[in-house]
């Protein structure tokens, strides 16, 4: 017998009990639980469609349908079909617009069905409700829509047929702003609807070469609100430096003018200035030195650069 049977048969009972316990060690990795497999897009596009699940178990499905709305004409009417039923609750609607938007990021594959996506899109933008409503403009506007530019600009002509609020509409038009937007954001500027959509306004023209001298007026306006000064003097200093160097002096040497605004106004006079004229203009020099020893610290790196190019 060799010394290995020789101790088992001494501790028969300790030998069974370790074997006992490997088997039960066995079963129990066996019978671990183990983590539910994710449903294949197919079986999600099937929870999705279905009105008899639960609200927010089809929105989670519709994040893993969106692989498959366009492997059949069917599986992308289901989807379109949830976004325009006004009887879907608005999570299981804009989880359906969300689960189309992610499968049109593969523009290949997408391409047969957009045509279908956007009309169920213009559709949507005049929903009863704003934020499905919003959502469908912004995605057309985001592809310059022409329907989408037309009911936009229709919002700001006549208020009672607006689908967003003027702010919205002007920020929307800004993906494709042409001589129609810039005209309906100059009227907006002239008799703004509160103080968001005059800021807008705003930032649209500050593509409008044209429109230069309103932001001017707007720049040198200090009763007016001072993110909108900001605004006027950066689109001025882009569209019309020659402009914003006219009056980047006089807001330099103003000490009660805002930082922001001085420190738009010393990189005109850095890029545009001319250099005999500025390099002998003591009293600036000075306003400038000061404002570099002791101002926020946009205002002193504007003012050190101005200092290194005129100053020798």
């Amino acid at each position: 017998m060799t010394t290995k049977k020789r101790k088992a048969a001494k501790h028969p009972a300790k030998k069974a009990s370790k074997r006992r316990s490997k088997r039960a060690a066995k079963a129990a990795a066996g019978g671990a639980a183990k983590p539910a497999a994710l449903p294949s897009p197919r079986s999600a596009m099937a929870t999705a469609a279905n009105s008899k699940r639960p609200a927010d178990e089809r929105v989670a499905a519709m994040a893993r349908a969106s692989a498959a709305v366009c492997e059949s004409d069917e599986n992308l009417q289901k989807l379109l079909g949830v976004l325009r039923d006004q009887g879907e609750p608005i999570q299981v609607r804009l989880g359906a617009l969300h689960a189309v938007q992610a499968a049109a990021f593969a523009v290949a594959e997408f391409e047969p069905c957009r045509g279908d996506y956007v009309a169920a899109l213009r559709e949507v933008a005049t929903d009863p409700n704003p934020e499905l409503r919003q959502r469908a403009l912004g995605t057309l506007a985001s592809d310059k829509d022409g329907f989408a530019q037309k009911k936009l600009l229709e919002g700001l002509r006549k208020p009672e047929k607006a689908l967003v609020p003027p702010e919205k509409a002007l920020q929307l038009l800004a993906y494709d702003a042409h001589g129609d937007a810039y005209k309906a954001a100059r009227e907006v500027l002239k008799d703004p609807p509160n103080p968001e959509a005059k800021r807008e306004a705003l930032r649209l023209l500050s593509a409008d070469a044209n429109a230069a001298p309103m932001l001017e007026k707007v720049l040198l306006d200090k009763g007016e609100d001072r993110e909108n000064r900001q605004i006027a003097a950066a689109a001025l200093h882009a569209l019309r430096p020659d402009r914003m160097q006219a009056r980047a002096r006089d807001i330099v040497l103003d000490a009660g003018e805002y930082p922001e605004i001085q420190a738009t106004s010393l990189t005109a006079l850095t890029q545009f200035g001319d250099e005999g004229e500025l390099g002998g203009d003591q009293a600036l020099l000075d306003r400038v030195g000061a404002l570099k020893a002791a101002s926020p610290a946009k205002v002193k790196q504007g003012a050190r650069r101005f200092l290194d190019r005129y100053v020798r």
